[in-house]
């Protein structure tokens, strides 16, 4: 296995390309969507001719033929010009086309790869008012009837949800079974009866997607199912480990971000005759900042890598959540106090990336949830 920060020569190529597309395309029109609450369409078609929203799909799916790695450095890359382009392309890799390529049945694989490759977002339907934390508390319900299933319910909070194509809907079957009874189910967006509801008027990230999901009546086939009835939990957990690694990813790259900003101010902001740089205060705060990023992305890093190499990687993958949310909150509230009070205002990337931050600790399983997690392992 390779050192962890250690990136190979094709590695660094490949981050190299993704961070210049970041600074070009994305970073010029950021604000603008931050404003607008609005991933740009013309983006979007970018990233796809890019090959991001396809990073590990086999390339006889025509997707790059990439590892979960590649995909988690795109992620930081993006997220350290907009973390809300970056969470789009991370639920996209990480999460939907990581549940169809491990669980997807030749057809499915088939059918949907080459579409989330090319020019279709994914999104992954799980939340509900009731079910956050406690995830497979799902009040949706898919019963059987003449040829396939009718799903019913509600889904919250779903990313991605304003701009795809495909959810992956999970639902419960038996009601008696508990979680036993959850299946996951693949809906094309134009199926009667799915309809898109509000959308969140977010503290952060406001560019990505984040609205209501309404099924009512939603027919689908058998061939619909992702893995088998009552399988679903092991399609969400499974999933959602890796995701943990992703949105790691997504924190470090917002806490790089705003120490790069951070360190460019300070290298310019002059008080008392001199950059505000050469105070030992300022001069603290941003070295803790990078010791901070630095122990957070060998954290990542270390879990992709076990993760590719197929080893156990779900406690790595926890500890890699944990820590980069906690410190992305940490790196982008000095950023903004570096810049002082031009930190609070808008003109300034710091403030939204300062607001970006918070979300980190709460979704794909909350801060409180990967310290259960972490224990568990620790105590097992």
């Amino acid at each position: 296995m390779a050192p962890l920060t250690q990136l190979n020569e094709e590695e660094v190529m490949f981050r190299d390309v993704v961070r210049k597309f970041a600074r070009t395309e994305i970073a010029p029109i950021s604000k603008q969507m931050d404003e607008h609450a609005k991933l740009d369409p013309a983006l979007l078609k970018k990233i796809f001719a890019q090959g991001l929203m396809g990073v590990d799909i086999a390339e006889e799916f025509g997707g790059q033929g990439g590892t979960f790695f590649q995909s988690i450095l795109v992620i930081e890359e993006l997220a350290a010009v907009d973390p809300a382009v970056s969470v789009a392309v991370d639920v996209q890799n990480t999460l939907v086309n990581n549940a169809i390529a491990r669980w997807g049945t030749t057809e499915q694989k088939q059918k949907y790869l080459p579409r989330l490759a090319e020019d279709t977002v994914g999104s992954y339907c799980l939340s509900e008012a009731g079910a956050g934390s406690d995830a497979f508390a799902l009040t949706a319900s898919a019963k059987q009837v003449e040829g396939g299933w009718q799903i019913d319910g509600q889904k919250l909070w779903i990313t991605n949800a304003a701009e795809a194509g495909l959810f992956l809907v999970f639902a419960t079957v038996d009601s008696s079974a508990d979680y036993k009874g959850v299946t996951c189910f693949l809906v094309d967006r134009d199926a009667p009866g799915l309809s898109v509801g509000k959308k969140e008027d977010k503290l952060g990230i406001r560019a990505s997607s984040t609205c209501e999901v309404v099924l009512s009546g939603v027919r689908v086939g058998a061939e619909a199912i992702l893995g088998e009835v009552g399988k679903g939990y092991k399609v969400a957990i499974e999933t959602l480990n890796e995701g943990r690694i992703g949105i790691g990813a997504q924190m470090v790259g917002l806490a790089q971000g705003a120490l790069d900003h951070a360190v460019s101010y300070a290298k310019q902001r002059k008080q008392f005759g001199k950059p505000i740089g050469d105070f030992q205060g300022v001069q603290f705060a941003l070295a803790e900042c990078a010791v901070e990023i630095e122990a957070a992305r060998l954290l990542v890093y270390n879990a992709a890598r076990l993760r590719d190499a197929g080893l156990e990687f779900v406690q790595q993958a926890a500890m890699a959540k944990y820590y980069a949310s906690t410190i992305a909150e940490n790196v982008a509230s000095r950023a903004v106090e570096v810049f002082g009070g031009a930190g609070f205002s808008k003109e300034y990337p710091v403030e939204k990336l300062y607001r970006d931050a918070k979300i980190g600790r709460i979704y794909e399983g909350t801060s409180n949830m990967q310290r259960v997690v972490i224990a568990k392992h620790l105590l097992r």
